[in-house]
Parts: structure tokens; sequence; C-alpha cells
């Protein structure tokens, strides 16, 4: 070898080539555009049985018939904090309306029961509230953090999702792609 330096620059060069053109063809996703994705939209809600904050029981099956909005958080969440007052101005708006169901989902393994009713009693969070001490729930819908919010139509399809911070005017069109007026 005449110049083996330069046989030592060119094979490592090639070999970063390769790496990078491997690199491109496997990662070639959007991450904002996978961030407004769900693998569920316009397929079947994940069934789920939970406990709620008052000791009964809520299920995919209990809310079939309503248009739903489930609302994954926890108590040390700052963008579920932030969300909170939309979520509450929300949820005042429909509490009423009999096709509507609200479901807060707690994805906090660390914060005992009794810590997250006082959170939800300070907070005066209306809604039904559910554990999901296994993590199942948010398994099965996909989240990959919170706050993470889903519309589920009388059918039980997922029509809508949101990761990260909802405001009042997502929550309502939610809430129209739930009830059929997209």
């Amino acid at each position: 070898m005449k110049h083996p330096a330069r046989w030592i620059a060119l094979t490592a060069g090639a070999v970063v080539v390769v790496l990078g053109v491997i690199l491109a063809l496997n990662v070639g996703n959007d991450p904002e555009l996978e961030s407004e994705q769900n693998r569920l939209l316009g397929h079947a809600a994940p069934a789920f049985n939970l406990q709620t904050l008052t000791g009964t029981h809520v299920s995919s099956a209990s809310l079939a018939g309503k248009s739903v909005i489930v609302n994954f958080w926890n108590t040390w969440c700052i963008p579920c904090r932030q969300e909170l007052p939309e979520l509450k101005k929300f949820y005042d708006a429909h509490a009423s309306d009999p096709d509507f169901a609200m479901v807060g989902i707690v994805r906090d393994a660390q914060a005992s029961t009794s810590a997250i009713a006082e959170y939800v009693k300070d907070e005066q969070m209306g809604w039904t509230i559910a554990l999901d001490p296994d993590a199942r729930a948010a398994l099965d819908f996909g989240t990959r953090g919170q706050p993470e919010t889903f519309a589920i139509s009388p059918q039980g399809e997922i029509v809508g999702f949101q990761i990260a911070r909802v405001t009042r005017s997502n929550l309502e069109k939610m809430l129209d792609y739930a009830r059929g007026a997209t």
C-alpha cells in the first residue's frame, strides 16, 4: 500500500456513507407528523374496565352509545395542569348532554390513590377519574406520554386524537367528530 492513511480515510468515509444511507432509509418519519397520528384512529377503541376514584368501575362497555372524551394525565405533569382549565370549561359545557361522557385516566404510578383524590377534589374535576395502576389502558391506547386525549364515537371507534395539551376548541372539534359532525 502506497498511501495507508489515504486508504484508511477512504474506508472510514465509505462506512460513514453506508451508515448514513441505512439510517435515512430506516428513520425517515417526521416526528411532528407522527405525534399527530395514532395507530388506533379509525379503529375500535381498546376495551377497558378501570376502577374509579369513587370505587366503582368505568368500562368501554358502560360508555357504549355515548360520545366519549378520554384524557390520559397525571398529577405532576405540567402540560396536564396547563390544560386543566380548558378541560373544566369543556366538561361544564357538556356535562348535562345525555350522549356525552368524559373520563380522565390517571397515568401516575407514583401517586397514591388518596393523593390523586385530593388533587381531583382541590381542582374540582367533575368528570369520571379512573385509575390505571398497571398502565394496561395506557399501553392498549398506545399512549406515549401525557397528556393525550382521545375521542370515541358512540359505536366505539376512535375518531380523534391529540398528543400534548388540548384547548377547548380542540375538544369541541373532537366531540363533533365523535358525534359524527365531521
